[in-house]
């Protein structure tokens, strides 16, 4: 277990493997654990991290740092105190939100950004996660559901860890939120992946993104549900491996079969 002091407070983060740095940020319904596949894969050339967001995992419960302007200031401060000036971000759910604020407003510390299941707007986000209210300790079996979280042990591990009101607060504040309005000021790469059958984040309509530069693409992964880094794993390391390795450029990126029907 590796951790800093950020504010006062700690931050947990594990890290494996040497070369490049990447940087993963997990979700609303996890921490650190789910990344462990993709980091382990990349291991070759990168040197991974996969921290704690606050509220999340074991890093510390902060009430106060429950916030989008939080989160990415956290993710600066972790980059400065482990001497990270740039890297590729990749983010889930509401680490997916947080890297494509952080890319908008920090586009000098930031290669390019694959967002995980994120939601565009509020009406992407399922009821049951609009709704929460940070007051049910069972926070990923109230989101998920009990029979569907037996399914991720990555995730029920540390799903007693969650404290509800940091996903109850930092909900509201994407509810809010327009995320085409922030992928508009990306000026990185940006790849969107999604799960077809995701029940947590509804899968944007891909013509949404028909008026976007290049810098912006999308990939649907089929079979896959709210956690394709876990679904689909290989598939989704294979992916993630071609568009690091592009540099950034999509155009670039060579489309295998299993992804070229969801390219855009």
């Amino acid at each position: 277990m590796s951790a800093i002091i950020i504010e006062n407070g700690l931050v947990h983060y594990e890290a494996l493997g040497r070369g490049r740095p990447l940087i993963f940020i997990h979700g609303w319904l996890g921490s650190w654990r789910y990344w462990v596949s993709a980091m382990d894969d990349l291991s070759d050339g990168y040197r991974t991290y996969a921290l704690d967001l606050w509220g999340f995992g074991d890093s510390d419960r902060r009430k106060e740092g429950y916030s989008l302007t939080s989160y990415i200031a956290l993710v600066q401060k972790f980059m400065d105190e482990l001497g990270i000036w740039r890297a590729p971000l990749v983010g889930h759910a509401l680490g997916g939100v947080v890297a494509l604020h952080f890319a908008a407003t920090h586009p000098e510390r930031v290669e390019q950004v694959m967002a995980v299941s994120i939601p565009l707007d509020g009406s992407a986000v399922s009821r049951s996660l609009a709704s929460f209210t940070g007051h049910d300790r069972d926070v990923v079996g109230r989101i998920l559901g009990r029979r569907n979280l037996s399914a991720y042990p990555e995730v029920s591990q540390e799903a007693g860890k969650i404290d509800g009101f940091a996903v109850a607060n930092s909900v509201q504040a994407v509810l809010g939120a327009n995320l085409e309005e922030v992928l508009q000021a990306v000026e990185v790469p940006v790849l969107l992946v999604h799960g077809r059958n995701d029940p947590v984040i509804h899968p944007p309509d891909e013509a949404r993104l028909d008026g976007f530069d290049g810098n912006v693409r999308i990939i649907a992964l089929d079979g896959a549900r709210h956690f394709p880094m876990l679904e689909e794993a290989n598939r989704f390391n294979r992916l993630l491996r071609a568009f690091l390795e592009t540099g950034g450029d999509l155009q670039a990126l060579e489309l295998k079969e299993e992804w070229r029907r969801r390219w855009r």
